[in-house]
């Protein structure tokens, strides 16, 4: 039997076939008006997707290198700063600046578990000095996303900047920057961008900028300072990966066409889905407040955790992700993020019900598939 590969993971994510197509032309130099057209155009039509009319930086990295440039532009060692860490992509924050000698507060939660905009009031009024608050948008270790309005609410009436991780969430799901009193938000290529890995995305709005002027951390490549003069000439401080900005600007184009609201509800649809046909099998979500980016879905018992997600590649070729530690093996992560559609899913949740049969998991055959197929009919358009 011929076994097809099948990308379900939260990143990478599948990428359109006309912008893979455009990886394969013939490639141009970096410091020509042609490159430059198509540069500015990319830059213009992220500040779209990001809601802001702050400019966005590309830098050449995956998107942790967006996670350290924020925090080496912003920040000067000693400074004091409040971390959420409610999975890996959180943990990352409080590493970073434990690098640079950031005298960060990490608050703590439970995978899984929401924290309110009041829990963050809290925190911030028994750390008066924070100079920001670092985030996630979407904590793609666990599925879950976060209040970031509520967040920009609590943060913009203290002197400290919000600095929002949205590397799998931007595109996915709402957080128009501006509006929601963003002052930094980040985001990478290989998420809902649609576009393989290796570009990272910063908009710095005015609050933010004040503290870039006075941060002392040392910096070179990711020094947006540089980034911001080079981009008023039209380019980058470095050479810029030509190839995956020219894939970009087609993926962009995608989006502005479909629109913001219609790619959010797209989202919505298939997370929906994936949701209901995980509780069809009787399985349970891990997140109190799953986004539409990812569905985390706990391991039942009596089954080894990596065993589901081996069988799914190995056997079925449905790459899936598993737990990161300290949770391996207790849940599994089925994406529906980005260039992905209705049958993606039903392959994903049509690969889990042969995968737990294997498994010896008791179920009623098709009832997740067939949970998922009401959704995505009801929905169809």
């Amino acid at each position: 039997m011929i076994k097809k590969y099948y990308l379900l993971s939260p990143g990478p994510t599948p990428v359109p076939e006309n912008v893979l197509a455009a990886a394969a032309e013939p490639i141009i130099h970096h410091r020509t008006p042609e490159f430059s057209k198509i540069f500015m155009e990319t830059t213009e039509a992220l500040k779209y997707v990001f809601g802001t009319k702050e400019d966005v930086y590309i830098l050449t990295s995956s998107g942790s290198g967006a996670m350290e440039a924020a925090v080496v532009n912003l920040l000067s060692p000693g400074d004091k700063v409040l971390t959420i860490n409610a999975g890996k992509f959180g943990e990352r924050w409080g590493s970073i600046c434990k690098a640079y000698g950031i005298a960060h507060k990490e608050i703590v939660v439970e995978w899984g578990r929401d924290f309110t905009k009041e829990q963050l009031e809290a925190e911030l009024k028994a750390e008066p000095g924070a100079k920001a608050v670092l985030c996630q948008l979407s904590e793609t270790s666990t599925g879950a996303i976060f209040d970031i309005r509520g967040f920009g609410e609590v943060v913009s009436r203290t002197d400290a900047i919000l600095v929002v991780d949205g590397i799998s969430g931007t595109g996915a799901t709402p957080c128009p920057m501006d509006e929601w009193k963003v002052d930094v938000l980040l985001s990478g290529s290989q998420k809902s961008f649609m576009i393989p890995p290796g570009l990272a995305y910063i908009a710095v709005g005015p609050k933010a900028w004040k503290l870039v002027e006075t941060a002392k951390c040392p910096k070179f490549y990711f020094d947006l300072k540089k980034a911001r003069k080079n981009l008023a000439d039209k380019t980058t401080p470095w050479t810029p990966a030509v190839s995956l900005v020219i894939q970009q600007k087609k993926a962009l184009d995608i989006i502005q066409g479909m629109g913001l609201e219609k790619l959010f509800d797209h989202h919505r649809i298939l997370g929906d889905a994936t949701r209901a046909g995980a509780k069809a099998l009787g399985l349970e979500l891990l997140s109190q407040r799953p986004g539409n980016i990812l569905t985390a879905v706990r391991t039942p018992a009596g089954i080894e955790g990596g065993k589901i997600v081996k069988t799914m590649q190995g056997k079925y070729m449905a790459y899936i992700a598993g737990a990161q530690d300290p949770y391996k093996g207790k849940f599994f992560r089925i994406a529906h993020l980005g260039y992905m559609g209705g049958f993606d899913i039903i392959t994903a949740l049509s690969a889990l019900e042969m995968t737990l049969a294997d498994l010896g998991y008791k179920f009623e055959a098709g009832h997740g598939v067939r949970a998922a197929q009401a959704i995505l009919k009801e929905n169809w358009q």
